[in-house]
């Protein structure tokens, strides 16, 4: 039992000065990427490609459906707004 209790103590000390290297060091290189993005300009995009908004923006889709009243509009995803809850919804569709 008491090597149980020696070995978790040690362990939790382990963790502690673990977290702090790593919290050191990331500062560190924080510091060091920061000043190389300064120094050469370098935009996110350049770093890290096509990010995800990018992506989101790929699969972004048209709006299908229009409230005549208010002119609203919805793309038929997700949750359904008030104006055309219960309704029929070709009544609503936008028509190219």
């Amino acid at each position: 039992m008491y090597q149980l209790q020696t070995l978790q103590a040690q362990l939790a000390e382990l963790d502690r000065r673990i977290k702090a290297a790593r919290s050191r060091e990331r500062r560190a290189v924080l510091a060091q990427v920061r000043e190389l993005v300064t120094g050469y300009a370098l935009t996110a995009r350049e770093i890290f490609g096509q990010g995800y908004s990018d992506r989101a923006k790929l699969f972004t889709v048209g709006a299908k459906y229009r409230d005549p009243a208010t002119g609203a509009i919805w793309s038929g995803r997700g949750r359904a707004p008030a104006w055309i809850v219960g309704r029929d919804r070709t009544a609503f569709l936008i028509r190219e």
